[in-house]
């Protein structure tokens, strides 16, 4: 099988309601695309995704039930669910500053200002945005950042339900790429936003602070998997240049 371009593959992908029972998809084939995932652009480079990847005959099974047995999930061949993890914000931060202390290390000649910089990044800035403390925090710190945003521009996203919300867009773009790179090799996947969260997070042993971010059913299309021709809002009425 070639591998699609860029392009091909996004032009190919299509949310697949139907797969096909003859076709099987490789397991290390989608654990590739998995791994193509995490090379995704993140917030503060904190990737705080976790990514699932069930395969076991009882699993998809509970999988099927937990996605309301719609017919993306019955006929899918395995199942790849992407998880936002803010709750690990802590440990992600350590990974960068442990990373930095040993390119920093290596160095002949160290920029001091710039390692400074980014080790106060991790150590100062993060803790002091994701830190909160029976929710307290947040509003001082969306009042501490509206004040200073009157006389310059300033970061707002600062409540935990913002964070959240950032955790979730890194995971949904570590998403798209698994997605695209599933098209590449010529499978497809359908996103789903029909699925009772609650039991998703009993099968994969979650606790209650991860965040579904989607579950994918992946195979090959079957007859009939695609329901009709793509439809998009004409482009002129979504491109703006300023």
């Amino acid at each position: 099988m070639t591998e699609k371009s860029v392009s091909e593959a996004i032009a190919y992908r299509r949310s697949v309601r139907v797969y096909d029972p003859e076709q099987h998809i490789e397991t290390e084939v989608v654990k590739e695309c998995i791994r193509q995932a995490t090379l995704a652009p993140t917030s503060s480079n904190l990737q705080l995704w976790e990514f699932y990847h069930v395969t076991s005959a009882a699993a998809k099974k509970e999988m099927v039930s937990a996605c309301l047995s719609q017919t993306a999930s019955r006929t899918a061949q395995q199942f790849v669910v992407a998880v936002a993890r803010k709750d690990k914000w802590k440990e992600r931060a350590k990974a960068n500053l442990d990373f930095l202390e040993e390119q920093f290390s290596g160095q002949e000649k160290r920029d001091t200002k710039r390692e400074k910089m980014a080790m106060n990044y991790y150590t100062k800035i993060i803790p002091t945005l994701y830190t909160d403390f029976l929710g307290i925090m947040g509003p001082i710190k969306r009042l501490l950042a509206t004040l200073q945003g009157i006389s310059k521009p300033m970061y707002r996203q600062v409540l935990s339900s913002d964070l959240d919300i950032v955790a979730q867009k890194s995971t949904a773009l570590a998403a798209q790429n698994f997605m695209i790179s599933m098209a590449a090799n010529g499978y497809d996947t359908c996103p789903m936003e029909g699925f009772d969260s609650k039991r998703v997070k009993a099968i994969l042993g979650l606790p209650s602070s991860a965040m579904i971010n989607m579950v994918i059913s992946c195979g090959v299309r079957g007859k009939g998997g695609i329901y009709g021709p793509q439809f998009r809002i004409p482009f002129n009425q979504v491109y703006f240049e300023k």
